[in-house]
């Protein structure tokens, strides 16, 4: 009797190796630091189909490193290092040129435990310039001289967080706040032409006609929060998770760090300047820190309050939602915990290019090469490399139909922490938060490389900027594996 009970229980645990891996608990280490990634000359600005070039610094773009050791007497049990950095996405050479920069720096850190991920300002200097830009601007720093500039601040930020970390406290909270809202508006009819319009759903579409029905997806106002303290139970710093990009500023003409700089600012004001905030995206690819409607009104409030700007405004509510929760969560500061973290590679399937979408981006190739190349705007040279990456997709997707991206899965205590590489619909993300078994479930979007964006069912079939082929490397099919995935890691730190 007891056979049939445990075997086929055993058997399942040989073969998910996963299935019994609550992590050890051990006292909590925690390392901070913090760097400008803002260089002194001027640089080009990520973040749109037009080249900006950047006239000054409204806010410096910084990169904040926390550095995470669990610890049992002298024996190390688990390890992680995150840094968030003030840039529109993770470019897939930073990561892996970022550890090899610190191959023998980190005594005792093992390296793939290392990531990075991106708060999505749209006014960050350009760290990939082949995909959209030519930068050959005169007084313009060049995108491969900043990468070299950013990495070795990292590196030297990162070094310094590790050999920071002592012992202290942590604890985790929820907060709320009004910052993203969907962006992506539905209609009854197809609106305009391909490749934005021809659809029946429009990012940023206009919503004052008879023919808009509805914002598409869901909303996201939840802030989840872990908070760190020394031995002397002094705050050390935060993580916000916030499901929306920092793109407020997103047309601007200089460097800023747009609503992560003004929180900054504000925690610096309210808690001191020695406090950290590492700020994560959480899944808000059809999120938007834009407000949709009410517009007018919003404006008004804003005078109304000393003229101040939307991005200050949103800070403002997040600090308010932290220093909510920090009174509860300060009654509940854990010096021991549970903490694990895993590192794997997972395949996901791509979003197929169609024959018709080949077609529409071949003759929309035709028409842009037709203009001599130094007659063409620098829109015209994006949307050239953009719809040309679909013909590229086209010609390898049969022998190449796979995407690889980096997953980290986390416990920290009660806290899931899971990252992935995309601009992902916050439905996704939703969906991992409700079928975790962690008591709180962070999402990392933007993290360890670059994935474009990845829409839902939805999303795909109304189509529009965001959704259609020319934006996606991995559609919904691919977006519930990495669901499916993601939860199967979180559930197997919780299950026995």
């Amino acid at each position: 009797m007891k056979k049939t009970v445990i075997l086929p229980v055993v058997l399942w645990a040989l073969a998910n190796p996963l299935a019994a891996t609550i992590p050890p608990t051990g006292q909590i280490h925690a390392g901070w630091a913090i760097t400008s990634i803002t260089p002194k000359q001027p640089v080009a600005l990520a973040g749109q189909f037009y080249k900006r070039i950047s006239q000054k610094v409204e806010s410096p773009c910084m990169a904040t490193v926390l550095a995470l050791e669990t610890r049992t007497g002298d024996q190390s049990l688990e390890q992680a290092i995150m840094v968030s950095c003030d840039l529109v996405f993770v470019a897939d050479s930073l990561q892996p040129r970022l550890r090899k920069m610190l191959a023998g720096r980190l005594p005792g850190f093992d390296l793939k435990k290392l990531f990075l991920n991106a708060t999505h300002t749209h006014s960050g200097p350009v760290t990939h310039a082949m995909d959209w830009y030519t930068v050959n601007d005169a007084g313009v720093m060049k995108p491969a001289s900043y990468v070299d500039f950013m990495l070795q601040k990292i590196a030297a930020a990162i070094e310094q967080a590790w050999k920071n970390r002592a012992p202290g406290g942590v604890g985790w909270g929820l907060g709320h706040a009004v910052v993203g809202s969907n962006r992506r508006m539905v209609y009854r009819s197809p609106q305009g032409q391909p490749p934005f319009g021809g659809g029946t759903a429009a990012m940023y579409g206009r919503n004052n006609i008879p023919a808009f029905l509805s914002m598409e997806g869901s909303e996201d106002t939840g802030i989840e929060m872990l908070f760190f303290w020394n031995d002397k139970n002094e705050l050390t710093g935060c993580v916000l998770n916030i499901a929306c990009p920092s793109q407020v500023r997103e047309s601007a003409r200089y460097v800023s760090s747009d609503f992560w700089g003004k929180v900054r600012k504000e925690m610096a004001k309210r808690h001191g300047a020695s406090v950290f905030v590492l700020p994560w995206c959480g899944a808000a690819g059809d999120q938007s820190p834009h407000v949709q409607y009410r517009k007018g009104v919003e404006a008004r409030m804003r005078k109304l309050r000393g003229d101040l700007a939307a991005d200050v405004v949103i800070a403002q509510r997040i600090m308010n939602a932290v220093d909510t929760a920090l009174l509860a969560v300060k009654k509940d500061i854990r010096n021991e915990v549970p903490f694990g973290h895993h590192v794997e590679t997972l395949q996901l399937p791509k979003r197929m290019v169609t024959r018709p979408e080949k077609e529409w981006a071949q003759a929309r190739v035709e028409s842009l090469l037709a203009k001599p190349e130094g007659k063409r705007t620098s829109s015209e040279e994006s949307h050239l490399r953009w719809n040309q990456h679909v013909l590229n997709r086209y010609r390898e997707q049969q022998t190449n139909p796979k995407f690889a991206m980096e997953l980290h899965v986390l416990r920290l205590g009660d806290v899931a922490v899971a990252t992935n590489p995309f601009e992902l619909f916050l439905d996704f993300g939703l969906r991992m938060k409700t079928r975790s078994l962690a008591p709180q479930t962070f999402v990392v979007q933007l993290a360890c490389s670059t994935g474009w964006y990845l829409p839902t069912v939805k999303a795909a079939a109304g189509g529009g900027y965001s959704a259609i082929i020319q934006s996606c490397i991995v559609g919904p099919e691919g977006g519930d594996v990495l669901v499916n995935r993601t939860v199967e890691l979180i559930n197997a730190m919780w299950t026995k």
